[in-house]
This record gives structure tokens, sequence and C-alpha cells, in this order.
């Protein structure tokens, strides 16, 4: 459906949609990549295709095709440097409501399991590190541990971490409401703003956080003090209640 016309640009109903849809995915992945260093990228990206398209309209051919060039490589770069940003953001599209309508949701007596295991890992000063996953199967992780497949029991995961088994030093892997491994080892951050002060079980809660979609519930041993790893960020210092309205919110709630 043609809108009117303008010396030689005709625009049509859905040239306005298509600008309208490029526009709002521009400024969702500027909103999320904000606070990164992807932002000043995602502005460069903005403009050379804002230039191209201008360069295309004035039959600028020599512009256009440097321009095009460019815009290729810049693509390419982009994708190399940020793989975990993008891998974040697909995740997140997977997480949607609509496609995640008909995933079942763990039960609330798992979740209390769970709950009780790093209370009591606090109160007996031993470390813990517990990742449930959500929408993403790690499958990878899994095979890097000891295979389980035992049910979800408070007592079984403490008795995991128990300082003189030899499972305590690594990951417990949550899966279908099942524990699916035990003494798995996770991919460390590389993210250099954390500080010395962060040991290898933070690490590594954070790390499997920024590649994954899954929830990691680590217990330190050194100030017994509960934490929850997700999407590449911590949430310090949870008490009881604070841990089961995060959990809940994260595996519970529709938003």
């Amino acid at each position: 459906m043609e809108l009117f016309t303008y010396k030689f640009i005709t625009v049509s109903l859905w040239d306005i949609i298509d600008i309208v849809l490029v526009y709002f995915l521009f400024l969702y992945l500027y909103k999320f990549f904000r606070d990164s260093r992807a932002g000043q990228m995602i502005m460069g990206l903005v403009i050379i295709f804002i230039l191209s398209f201008i360069s295309n309209i004035l039959n600028l051919q020599s512009i256009s095709y440097l321009l095009g060039s460019l815009r290729t490589i810049w693509m390419i770069a982009f994708v190399i440097i940020f793989q975990p940003e993008l891998r974040r953001i697909l995740i997140k599209v997977g997480q949607s409501r609509v496609l995640t309508t008909f995933v079942a949701k763990p039960k609330s007596k798992f979740m209390e399991e769970i709950i009780d295991t790093a209370l009591e890992l606090s109160r007996r000063k031993w470390g813990g590190l517990i990742v449930l996953s959500k929408e993403n199967l790690l499958k990878t992780i899994k095979e890097q541990g000891t295979e389980m497949n035992a049910k979800v029991t408070s007592n079984l995961m403490v008795s995991i971490f128990n300082p003189e088994s030899p499972l305590h030093d690594g990951a417990v892997l949550i899966q279908n409401n099942m524990i699916e491994a035990a003494g798995c080892i996770l991919p460390l951050s590389q993210n250099p703003d954390l500080t010395q002060m962060v040991g290898t079980r933070h690490r590594a809660a954070l790390g499997l956080s920024e590649e994954s979609d899954a929830v990691i519930v680590v217990v330190s041993e050194e100030t017994q003090k509960i934490s929850v790893a997700y999407e590449g960020m911590f949430y310090r210092n949870l008490n009881e209640d604070t841990l089961r309205g995060f959990l809940n919110k994260l595996f519970f709630s529709d938003k």
C-alpha cells in the first residue's frame, strides 16, 4: 500500500513497518548492551547503517560499496568479540513468556530442598555450589562431573559438600528436578571487574551464569554467606527469606 511519494522516493506502509521494527531492534540491543563494552559498537553499527542507507538513496556507488564492506567486517568483529553478550540475548529470547508457556516448572518442595541445603551448609561453615538448570541443558557440564541421577534432597547434597567427600570441590548439577551430576567443573569468569577477594567458587558460578541461563547458588566457606549468580550478576548476602523469594521469582514468576 503506497502512502506517499517524495521526488523519486516512494514510501509504502510496509516501509514504515520495516523502519519501526528495525528501530525497536536497535533500541533493544542498545539497552541490553548499554552498560557493557558493546554499547559503543552498537552505536557505530547504527551510524554505518544510516550512512549506507543515505548513500544508496543518493546512488553514491563508491561510498555504498565501502560502507557495505565496512558493515560486513564490523558485524563479524561484533559477533567474535561479544559472544557472551550475544549468548545472553538468545537465552533471554528463549526465556520469553510465549516460548516457556509449556515448559514444566520445578515443584516448590524441590526448591525448599535447595534452600535447606544452602542454609545447612552455611550453618556448618561448608562451601557449596549448586547449579539449577532452566531451559538450557548443560550437557558439557554434566559430562565433566560424576553422574548421579538421584532425587533432590537436602541430606544428599549436604553429604556431597562434606569436606571429606571427594566431590565437595565441584558443583552439583540439577536438571529436570534431579541431581544429574556432582563434582562438576564450571568455566571461570574472565570479568576484569572482579576483585581479588572473589574466590574460585564464586568465579565459577559467575562464569557459568555468563554463558547459560542457569541459576547458581553459592555458599561461601570463608564467610558462610549465601549468594546467587544469574545472567552474569551476583546477588549477595541472601538470608532464608530473600533466597526463597529470589528463586521463586526466577522459576515461578511469569514476569
